[in-house]
């Protein structure tokens, strides 16, 4: 099959621009460089900005794309060039988040605790006691937060804002969201090394309209990684809550998440632990407690820390009922809904505390030796 000119811009019509829903050609982002040499194609794609967060799945998908349509034998990968019409322009202001009041990092020592359940219920609690709240999924590897909103199939769009583009979040139960998730294929793992995942999660905080809110919640990665440096860096982090279920095992790894914040280099104040999965409780007998994971093991840390104890939260199996179903249990009347609204009511009172006996925050200069 003969390879011409033509043939690649007719593929590279099917590929649209996630910020526009435009095709690449519409856009007059195909440079007028198309070279075939024998089996081999490559062109250049141009953006609007080095800074596009685009770029990467966009050039996927032109692969893809002339793989698809034009000829599957075509010699593609690696030979699609990027070009941007503008330099990267330097940042006015230190702080990324202007408009934000207080950034709250929603923390845990070790995965399976229920973070993101809690970041999620704690981020409609707060929205329905009438604060504007957004809510940025952080953990790249394993993003959550679209499934438990039920936002996973929702584009993603741009607009211009002070001749800048920047991406607007999907906002449902009053609170802006904003995941990795929404720009990977939600069924594909994601294989990045620690710079590739810190530079997408910086867009996500630089390059998106964030408004005006008075929280903004971080559902941080499990443990203690380059994503936490990165977000002390970029951001004045107001303060950590700590989730962590009774276990001794979880306990344990929690003491290291508070070892972080509180360290002398990052500094963070710990608003205080929330335990989660505190007891079971059937839902037909609301009455009843099973201490299956233990009893008050989050209590006593947070006694012997001297830090507040937040909330306990019940498992019942309505929370994972209403995460499958897209629709946070905060956003209803349940008994578990009104633990998330004591849960909401507390961290106010915290981040008020906070506010009143320590300074403004700033992001952290971290090095490494």
């Amino acid at each position: 099959m003969a390879i011409y000119p033509k043939l690649i811009l007719d593929a590279l019509e099917k590929v649209r621009y996630p910020g526009n829903g435009k095709n690449l050609v519409e856009l007059g982002m195909v440079e007028d460089d198309i070279r075939i040499d024998g089996n081999k194609v490559s062109f250049s794609l141009i953006f609007d900005k080095p800074t596009d967060p685009f770029i990467k799945s966009v050039v996927k998908a032109a692969e893809q794309a002339v793989l698809t349509f034009a000829d599957p034998s075509i010699d593609i990968r690696g030979n699609i060039a990027v070009k941007t019409r503008q330099a990267a322009a330097p940042k006015a202001d230190s702080n990324p988040l202007p408009g934000v009041k207080n950034i709250i990092g929603i923390a845990s020592g070790k995965g399976g605790v229920g973070k993101s359940t809690v970041a999620a219920n704690l981020a409609v609690a707060l929205a329905q006691e009438g604060y504007r709240v957004g809510l940025l999924d952080a953990d790249i590897f394993g993003p959550s937060v679209p499934k438990i909103f039920g936002v996973e199939d929702e584009p993603i769009y741009m607009h211009n804002v002070d001749g800048r583009d920047l991406i607007i979040p999907i906002e449902k139960f009053g609170v802006k969201i904003l995941s990795i998730g929404f720009l990977v294929d939600k069924n594909s793992a994601v294989l990045w090394r620690g710079s590739m995942a810190s530079n997408a999660l910086k867009q996500l905080i630089e390059q998106a309209d964030w408004g005006e809110l008075d929280y903004f919640l971080i559902d941080m990665p499990p443990g203690t990684s380059d994503i936490h440096l990165t977000l002390v860096q970029t951001l004045g982090i107001t303060g950590a809550v700590i989730v962590s279920t009774p276990q001794e095992i979880a306990l344990a790894d929690a003491r290291k998440g508070i070892s972080m914040f509180t360290g002398d280099k990052v500094n963070v104040p710990v608003l205080g632990i929330v335990e989660n999965m505190a007891w079971f409780t059937p839902e037909s007998h609301p009455d009843e407690r099973y201490y299956i994971f233990g009893n008050g093991g989050a209590v006593r840390m947070a006694e012997e820390a001297g830090i507040e104890l937040l909330a306990q939260i019940p498992l019942v199996a309505a929370v994972g009922e209403h995460n499958d179903a897209g629709s946070p249990i905060a956003a209803g009347d349940s008994l578990t809904a009104q633990a998330f609204v004591h849960l909401a009511r507390n961290v106010i009172d915290a981040v008020a505390r906070r506010n009143a006996t320590l300074p403004p925050t700033r992001h952290v200069n971290v090095t490494r030796k």
